[in-house]
């Protein structure tokens, strides 16, 4: 897949944006917790926020599975605020019926994504001029969206494609060259940047316009830190740091609230999911998924492909930072138009095609078949009781006392595993009040499970949460139970 960014972008975002000598000019932003981000950014509540990333967490798998299911047919997905439910295009009343078993909820359009794709590349053989700003894929509106300076410059673009485009008139965008993503770095002694995610290769990966493979690198402290490994830009937007001796990968993202953020694994939101970012310039900034595989022209003919539009703002020293969705790593901020005082459209650079790229696998808190603990109400465990890992045990709430009767593992598939068997709701429930247990895996929707970054275990299928009967001690059984941000369905791994 191809992409592209501006090689002159130093001189273009130095303008644009102020671009500092050195890291002594660092700006601190201000500080704003991930749950205060997204009320300041979504304008949600507290309770809001929850249950929006609770459904954004089940919306993953109902994705995942439906689209396997529909294969040529799927009409695309996306998340619509206020709904409990991803939702589904779909061609006909039998796919209908499909989604609506798999927990999602069918929208009837006229063209499948792949029909919808193919128009988009047509576009992507046009060589667009300076009005012409981004475009792509808008399942939502079923429709390939085009955005420009006007109205016309967009409809003369798309009708050199012969393509029936929606118009859609926006700022010009420009890459955000001194960008932090989660940490700030040093390029070369005087360019900002920041660091996206830690790898286990061995360093962290980043926005290819931040520096070429070579160029050297100073870590927050102005500590020598390590060296591009590799780059990619223009064309595609991504780099790896290749970090020495005296650096150690962790899987966390600056939160700027005082903490962090934790890195589960690289799962895709859904488009009009909630998703935030991390930079050195502006901290901590959410907004949601617009598009994806959008093309971006930089102007002079630059071109970037593959990008993911969000509403989340961003400025100058925010670019290579974090996008995460929940404990999901999502991508590296490439660019964008606006600021976080007006608004504006930030694009990223996807973070599994940079670790494909470079055969990079993501430092993360434990997915992929580590074995943690699942801590809950009064910091206590789910537990296998007395150790029987038996199909149809039901699992209880007990003391953290290390055993394998407490011992989970999330293998990558979407299940939750102890003792060899999955977790699972009893005869596939959706029902207030569903037993949860152990039983064999099957590889149905009953024994599929997301930990959300909210704290909420989500079955999909039921939409609902994973919840310790009326807020009981030692001994109570689990069950599924609507989310409701209740400190009886809150869970973390450790």
């Amino acid at each position: 897949m191809r992409r592209t960014i501006l090689t002159s972008a130093v001189l273009v975002l130095g303008v644009a944006f102020g671009l500092p000598s050195g890291p002594a000019s660092a700006a601190a932003p201000e500080p704003a917790s991930p749950e205060k981000a997204l009320q300041r950014d979504l304008g949600l509540t507290p309770a809001e926020a929850r249950i929006r990333q609770a459904h954004e967490a089940a919306a993953i798998l109902v994705e995942k599975s439906v689209k396997s299911k529909l294969g040529d047919r799927f009409g695309g997905a996306w998340y619509s605020p206020g709904s409990e439910r991803l939702q589904v295009g779909v061609l006909n009343e039998t796919d209908a019926a499909l989604v609506t078993q798999a927990g999602g909820a069918p929208v009837q359009v006229g063209r499948s994504e792949k029909q919808l794709a193919t128009m988009k590349s047509a576009l992507d053989r046009v060589k667009p001029d300076a009005k012409v700003h981004a475009w792509y894929v808008d399942p939502a509106t079923n429709s390939v969206v085009v955005a420009a300076a006007d109205q016309a410059g967009g409809a003369e673009f798309a009708r050199k494609a012969a393509v029936d485009a929606k118009i859609v008139v926006t700022q010009a965008p420009k890459p955000l060259y001194d960008i932090r993503g989660g940490d700030q770095y040093v390029i070369n002694g005087n360019t900002l940047c920041s660091v996206g995610f830690s790898v286990n290769n061995g360093g962290f990966v980043t926005a290819g316009h931040c520096g070429g493979t070579g160029s050297p690198t100073l870590g927050y402290n102005n500590v020598s830190q390590g060296n591009f490994a590799g780059s990619s830009f223009p064309t595609n937007d991504y780099a790896w740091v290749r970090t020495n001796a005296n650096w150690t990968p962790r899987p966390w993202v600056n939160n700027y609230g005082g903490g962090s953020a934790s890195v589960a694994g690289s799962n895709e939101a859904a488009n009009g999911s909630s998703i935030c970012r991390s930079g050195r310039t502006t901290g901590w900034r959410c907004g949601v998924v617009q598009a994806k595989n959008v093309t971006v022209n930089y102007g002079n003919g630059q071109l970037v492909y593959g990008l993911t539009q969000t509403t989340a703002c961003a400025e100058g020293g925010d670019s290579g930072g974090a996008w995460i969705t929940g404990d999901q790593a999502q991508g590296v901020t490439s660019g964008g138009s606006g600021n976080c005082s007006t608004g504006g459209t930030t694009f990223f650079q996807p973070v599994n095609e940079i670790l494909g790229a470079y055969g990079l696998t993501l430092t993360t808190t434990g997915g992929g078949g580590a074995t943690s603990r699942l801590i809950g109400w009064q910091d206590k465990c789910v537990d296998v009781p007395n150790s029987n890992g038996a199909d149809g045990q039901r699992l209880q709430l007990w003391d953290c006392n290390g055993t394998n009767a407490q011992n989970w593992t999330f293998p990558g598939d979407g299940t939750v595993r102890a003792f060899g068997l999955c977790m699972d709701v009893a005869w596939g429930s959706t029902a207030n009040g569903a037993v949860v247990q152990l039983a064999t895996c099957s590889g149905n929707a009953a024994q599929q499970f997301v930990l959300s970054g909210a704290g909420d275990l989500v079955n999909p299928q039921a939409n609902k949460c994973v919840d310790v009967t009326g807020w009981g001690g030692p001994g109570t059984p689990l069950q599924l139970w609507e989310c409701n941000g209740g400190a009886n369905q809150k869970w973390r791994r450790a």
